[in-house]
């Protein structure tokens, strides 16, 4: 009797076994997929914070005036910077066949020396950039009756006088007045004094930096 070989079976593969073994290649082909993605994303994403530009909030604090506020400065009109207070002594002699008549009289004066705002020229103050630029009138002589009549005394007077002969010795006195008082110096005094006030009156309407300047 022939002895049969002893050849073990190999068990058959069931298809719950199979597809045990599929989902798992599946699951870990899937895992596989999402790691990369994450690697991919993360990878993009820090590239683009390292190459973006920062962002950036800015702020515009800068203010500009307006024309009520340019109005207001312009109704001011007639800006004193400097007085000047003087007095005259004017005396006229008239000859005459048995007497000479004399009349000598003192007058007071007080001149005004600043800037007329209502004279500004359009567009006398603006902004340029964050500064706010004003351009003045010249300085003047506000008030050319700046002679006080009322305090004018006649300090010697004989004989008769007209009212000619008084207003004669007013323009006089006007002129005196004005060579002793109208100096180059003293317009220097006024207009430092102006561009001094006037930046003051600027920064105190909230603009922190300012120019003035004069016509020419």
């Amino acid at each position: 009797m022939r002895k049969s070989e002893n050849n073990p079976t190999r068990p058959k593969e069931t298809f719950f076994g199979f597809w045990l073994k599929s989902t798992a290649v599946k699951i870990v082909f899937i895992a596989i997929l999402i790691v990369c993605a994450i690697i991919v994303v993360r990878h993009y994403m820090k590239k683009t914070v390292d190459t973006s530009t920062p962002l950036q909030i800015v702020t515009n604090q800068s203010i500009d005036i307006t024309p009520t506020q340019i109005r207001s400065i312009e109704q001011i009109g007639k800006w004193s910077f400097l007085e000047i207070s003087d007095e005259e002594i004017v005396d006229t002699i008239r000859r005459g066949f048995f007497s000479d008549d004399e009349l000598v009289r003192i007058y007071y004066g007080t001149l005004r020396l600043g800037v007329d705002t209502r004279q500004a020229h359009e567009g006398w103050i603006a902004m340029r950039g964050d500064t706010l630029c004003a351009t003045l009138p010249p300085v003047k002589l506000l008030d050319n009756d700046f002679i006080d009549e009322t305090r004018t005394r006649s300090f010697i007077e004989t004989g008769k006088w007209s009212h000619q002969d008084r207003k004669l010795m007013y323009n006089r006195a006007d002129a005196m007045m004005r060579r002793r008082c109208l100096t180059r110096q003293n317009y220097q005094t006024a207009q430092q004094n102006a561009k001094t006030q006037f930046e003051n009156l600027l920064r105190s309407m909230g603009f922190e930096y300012v120019k003035v300047e004069f016509e020419k």
